[in-house]
């Protein structure tokens, strides 16, 4: 099915030459300059709230909901990237990937600096009280947790260091973006439209992927 709407859409010549053009190396140097941009908005935008004193009547809880939601916007940016591949034949957008992957990180690491440090003052005891009684800090927690050695592992460097390891260590991106969706999922309480819009988000890309593996694996036999 998916190989039918790619064939009907994107076969038109003039569709397919849009499709497969690869802008200059001036036009992605731009294109990485105004993404750097528009991912600093908002942080700057809580700088500028926080001058102004309108971080709402609680500034903490404005602050991780701010911080949390971006790091997983991006992630779902990043991952997104890929299936534009698959279904396109574009491949220079994965040059943006690198970018997008340590800003969620540098969100996320907002996120949970803004709990334990400005939620919590680094009290630990009340912290694991509160992992006990709210299972989705536990799994937010564990989302971070694999998102470290993603960052740490970004360079060009680790890259020829790990080779392939690189890319099976990577892989754990998939999981990451399911527990960040399932730990916003668990912490909205009333209004789940949101978390479940992301969830059948990733659910898309993830089922884009799975289907041209299977047709890949098909191919090779």
């Amino acid at each position: 099915m998916l190989a039918w709407i790619y064939e009907s859409t994107f076969n038109h010549t003039s569709m397919r030459r849009f499709i497969s053009k690869v802008p200059s190396k001036k036009y992605i140097a731009a294109l990485k300059v105004v993404l750097f941009l528009l991912c600093l908005l908002p942080l700057c935008r809580l700088v500028w709230l926080a001058i102004n004193d309108d971080l709402s009547a609680n500034p903490i809880e404005f602050i991780e909901r701010s911080t949390g939601f971006w790091s997983l916007f991006i992630l779902l940016a990043t991952l997104s990237l890929s299936p534009i591949r698959l279904l396109t034949g574009r491949v220079w957008q994965l040059q943006f990937r690198r970018m997008l992957g340590l800003f969620m990180f540098f969100y996320a690491s907002l996120h949970i600096t803004s709990y334990i440090w400005l939620d919590y003052s680094f009290n630990w005891a009340d912290i694991i009280k509160d992992i006990i009684k709210h299972p989705y800090v536990l799994v937010g927690a564990a989302a971070f947790m694999l998102t470290v050695p993603l960052a740490v592992t970004s360079s060009n460097f680790m890259i020829k260091l790990l080779r392939e390891r690189w890319k099976q260590l990577h892989k754990s991106i998939y999981l990451t973006a399911i527990l960040g969706v399932v730990h916003f999922l668990w912490l909205v309480k009333k209004d789940v439209r949101e978390p479940l819009f992301y969830m059948a988000v990733l659910a898309l890309m993830l089922g884009v992927r799975l289907y041209y593996k299977i047709i890949n694996s098909q191919y090779k036999r």
